[in-house]
Formats: C-alpha cells, structure tokens, sequence
C-alpha cells in the first residue's frame, strides 16, 4: 500500500488523466469526480485490501473510480481510451453487468448505494468471509429515505464492517444541499443513527482523511462507521470550486487549459 505522502504524486497522474477524458469525451459531472478523487486515491491507494468491496453511490463520479481503478492495476488502463465512446462499457454512470471486477453494481441514481453495501456487508454473516465493505455517498445521497433505512439496518445488526464516506461538498444537482433538503448537523444524524462518527475538516486532504480514518479505528465498537468528508465541488481547478454548474458543464478547449496549468499537468 501506498503511504500518505506518496499519494499526492499518484493525485496529479489521475487528475491529468481526469481532465484529459473528460475534455476528449466533451463530457459533464466533473465537479462530481473531483470532490471525491481524494477520498477514492486514499481508499484504493492506501486502505482497501484485495478482498474489501467497494460501493460508489454517487455514480455520477464514475470516471473518478475508473481512473482510480485503472492507476491502482484494479482495471485495464488501456480501457480508459474507450470512455464515452459507442460500445463501451465505461459510461457516465457505472456499468451494471460486472464487467469490472471492482464495480459490483451500477449506480447513481440516489440513495441506493447504502442499501447495496449493507446487504454485501451482511452477507458475511452466513458466508463467514472477512472483509470490509467501502460506501462513498454523496450529501445528495442523504436526501433519500432509502439511505436512512439502509443505515438503521446496518446498525441493527451491528455491521462492523461496513465505513460509509460522505463526499459532503454541500452541493447537488439543483442548488446548495441546505435549500434542497438541509442535512445539518450531518454528523449527528450518522451518531443518532448508531454509527461512530468522525469528520475530516478537509476531505481533499490525504492527512485529513487519515486521521478521520484513525479516530474510527480507536474506537473498536461493533457498530458500523462514518466518515463525513468537508470537499469541495470540482477541487483543484479555481473556476470549478463550489460552483453547482460544473455538475454538468463540460469544458472549452480554453477551460481546459487553464485546469491543467493551475495544476502543473501536461495534456493526457
């Protein structure tokens, strides 16, 4: 596994690679991949084991896991050159027919990406597997009853080894997230909810991340985690940031140029 200071350095090549395909493919939902691209470089660079499972909800980032995938060995990088192209199976949401190890279910459409992880999560009861399972939601996500009921499931039956991650970049696809359904205090919903709670002041920050990672692993109770994640919609590119259009927009060659030199990168 990666160790926390050499991720930066794989968060340059997959943000390049990001841009690139994104631009190629004339493409939206940027923001969406870079909020999470952190906490995604993080888990499959330094967290996840050959046997955890990996849930994203908010398919709307696809392209981010891909990515990530693809660095990681996890996917054929080769692959890549195929996204948003007639045929492939690298769409804007994720594939739903196992094509990809790695990306059990497709996703995207709210609040059902904690109900999968949690069924996969207790599954391991019957089956006597050990592994953890990975659920990265977005604030979005949270708006939809059926994440709440998922929750309430997993601490039930006390599914210690289930780690929910919240990209909370407070917006969603029609307006700041406290206007469409405010979720505040979102951590003491999660506790209310029996899960321990830790949030990363700065969810695009490796060493925030980690020590989030590390105030859950002290704790050492049967109950199911979550980690709320503070992010930023399309981090890294300044005319991204916390901007709600970029959940859609797709780039001008001029865009395109200014992301990659705000970030030292070279065209992919």
């Amino acid at each position: 596994m990666a160790k926390i200071r050499e991720l930066a350095g794989i968060k340059k090549k997959c943000l390049a690679k990001i841009l690139g395909m994104y631009k190629k493919a004339n493409a939206g939902h940027i923001g969406a991949s870079l909020s999470c691209l952190d906490i995604l470089i993080y888990l499959f660079f330094h967290k996840i084991k050959s046997a955890d499972k990996f849930i994203l909800s908010k398919g709307h980032a696809a392209l981010g896991l891909y990515v990530v995938l693809g660095e990681s060995g996890r996917m054929d990088k080769a692959a890549l050159d195929t996204f948003y192209k007639d045929g492939t199976f690298l769409a804007a949401h994720p594939p739903c027919n196992g094509v990809i190890k790695d990306i059990p279910f497709g996703t995207g459409s709210l609040g059902h990406g904690l109900s999968l992880a949690v069924g996969i999560a207790f599954s391991t009861r019957f089956s006597k597997a050990k592994f953890k399972v990975y659920c990265v939601l977005s604030d979005g996500d949270c708006n939809e009853g059926s994440t709440w009921e998922a929750a309430l499931f997993a601490a039930q039956h006390k599914l210690d080894n289930l780690v929910v991650i919240i990209d909370k970049n407070n917006l969603q696809g029609f307006g700041k997230t406290r206007d469409v359904v405010n979720l505040d205090p979102m951590g003491k919903k999660w506790e209310a909810f029996n899960f321990d709670v830790a949030t990363a002041l700065d969810g695009n920050d490796f060493a925030a991340i980690d020590k989030a990672f590390n105030e859950l692993a002290v704790k050492r109770s049967r109950r199911p985690k979550c980690i709320i994640a503070n992010t930023i919609k399309g981090s890294g590119v300044s005319y991204m940031a916390n901007k709600m259009e970029w959940h859609y927009l797709p780039m001008s060659d001029e865009q395109y140029k200014k992301a990659l030199k705000e970030n030292g990168l070279q065209d992919a």
